[in-house]
């Protein structure tokens, strides 16, 4: 995100020098994607996997800081909660077995946090953990660095009432807090995706489009706080626990911090995204940096727009811009829908399908003459709330749209998907093997949101609510390190 933050609290002045910082962020970049050639190479791909950590009887274990201080290790930041890291895997070349590359090292890496837990518990790749209970996300589970503190601090102060949760489902919730770790709640797999700036609006169109089926047959957020709710409940519950926009105000902002976006963006790229993020939303950690941007770009170099970057990482896109000033400058699309787990190889499926039916889509393909945003904008909130049940609309032929379950969209989009990883330069054997776990998952009609879901349900009777869900947990932890695909996981009751 930039600068790093050692203050908690800010003046009218900070934020005064912040904004005309911004100002200059933003045309220093124009500058520099004028520049010839600028962000130009290879395809690549990486991605940051968030885990919860659990004690051995699946409740979330508060040692964050302390276990990474015991692995040292650079590639595991903190999160939010006390009870969340997160693994940044090193970017691989998209052409060959990419998903393979990241597979090993991400596998690696639960090993090396497994190890490090020892007796004390183990990592939980799961969307939300299902053993949470309101104390587990009271104020004090917060990781204690200066940047959450800003952080939480921005958010109330901007809205200056309690966040409110209002999630509908089979057994709705409301939740009050004046605590922003509710939203620590949340795990993912944030897939980040290299892209020429030249073909940044047709990729990123495309990414927006292919959301929605690849969120769907991915699902694996059932519950929150002992409630079922939506199949991915991760994705209404993050935009309500950082929503920094008083009720009252809504109607004259109604983008929040957390959101799909606004509108296709055609012809134009990255750059608006970036200004459309400091338009609408103001700044929570007006940090700035010691960089003049502008005369970096006049020189001739690369800035770091630390003050830009620094904004950018508290404006919550589900698939959101990056520039990033390393290897000379590029940029990237972090697409942050797909949640973590259940097992490694179903996120390298999700990511693969997600990424196949973008380039495809990306190919010149002419959905944006057919599709109102508008409706990719409401597939992706079905998707999340109905899962593989969602009816989506999407342009099959004939110049008009249709409307289909998820699970009969997905069945037709994987060729696509198919061929969109082959012309990308991705193994054949690669792309088989992930393609072959959605078919095999569509074929079931299992997700992880409904394998969750199924058990909770089974187990109910015998065990109540509560005991169903700790149940249900154990046994998807076991499964989930076991590392077979969640289609295949015995589900008898």
């Amino acid at each position: 995100m930039g600068t790093e933050i050692e203050r908690d609290r800010f003046d009218e002045a900070d934020h005064a020098r912040f904004a005309a910082r911004l100002t200059e962020n933003l045309e220093a970049l124009a500058q520099l994607l004028a520049r010839p050639r600028f962000g130009e190479g290879p395809a690549m791909i990486g991605a940051e996997l968030e885990m919860s950590l659990v004690d051995r009887a699946g409740r979330p274990l508060m040692i964050n800081q302390s276990l990474l201080a015991e692995m040292g290790d650079p590639r595991f930041t903190v999160e939010l909660n006390r009870f969340n890291i997160e693994c940044n895997s090193s970017p691989t070349l998209l052409a060959g077995s990419p998903f393979s590359a990241l597979q090993d090292e991400l596998s690696g890496a639960l090993e090396l946090v497994d190890d490090a837990l020892g007796s004390r518990g183990r990592p939980a790749i799961v969307g939300i953990l299902p053993t949470l209970a309101a104390v587990d996300l009271e104020a004090g589970a917060m990781t204690d660095i200066p940047r959450y503190r800003a952080l939480a601090e921005g958010l109330l102060r901007h809205r200056s009432q309690p966040f409110r949760i209002a999630i509908s489902g089979a057994d709705p919730l409301e939740v009050h807090s004046n605590a922003v770790t509710l939203e620590g709640a949340n795990t993912s797999l944030q897939v980040h995706l290299k892209v020429d700036p030249r073909r940044y609006a047709d990729v990123y169109d495309a990414a927006q489009m292919a959301t929605a089926p690849a969120l769907a047959m991915a699902c694996n957020a059932p519950s929150f706080l002992g409630h079922l709710l939506w199949e991915e409940t991760r994705v209404v519950l993050f935009k309500q626990a950082v929503d920094d926009r008083r009720t009252r105000d809504r109607a004259e902002h109604p983008v929040a911090r957390v959101a799909f976006g606004t509108g296709w963006l055609h012809g134009q790229g990255a750059l608006d995204l970036f200004r459309e993020g400091v338009a609408l939303h103001q700044p929570l950690l007006p940090v700035c940096g010691e960089e003049d941007s502008l005369s970096t770009v006049r020189a001739g170099g690369v800035p770091a727009l630390a003050e830009l970057r620094l904004h950018n990482g508290t404006v919550w896109r589900w698939n959101r811009p990056v520039y990033d000033p390393a290897d000379g400058g590029h940029l990237r699309i972090e697409l942050r829908a797909l949640p973590a787990g259940p097992t490694l190889v179903d996120m390298m499926a999700d990511a693969a399908f997600l990424l196949g039916l973008t380039f495809a889509l990306a190919d010149g393909d002419p959905y944006r003459d057919v599709m109102p945003f508008d409706s990719a904008h409401s597939n992706f909130y079905r998707a999340a709330q109905f899962g593989l049940d969602a009816e989506l609309a999407w342009p099959l032929g004939g110049g008009r749209l249709s409307l289909l379950s998820a699970r009969e969209l997905v069945t037709e989009l994987l060729p696509r998907a198919r061929s969109g990883l082959l012309s990308a330069g991705v193994d054949v054997a690669e792309v088989e093997r992930l393609i072959g776990v959605i078919e095999a998952r569509l074929a079931a009609g299992v997700t992880g949101a409904r394998w969750q879901r199924q058990r909770i349900m089974a187990l109910e009777p015998r065990l109540g609510r509560r005991g169903a869900l700790n149940q249900m947990f154990a046994e998807y932890l076991e499964h989930s390190a076991a590392g077979q695909p969640v289609h295949t996981w015995p589900n008898g009751s």
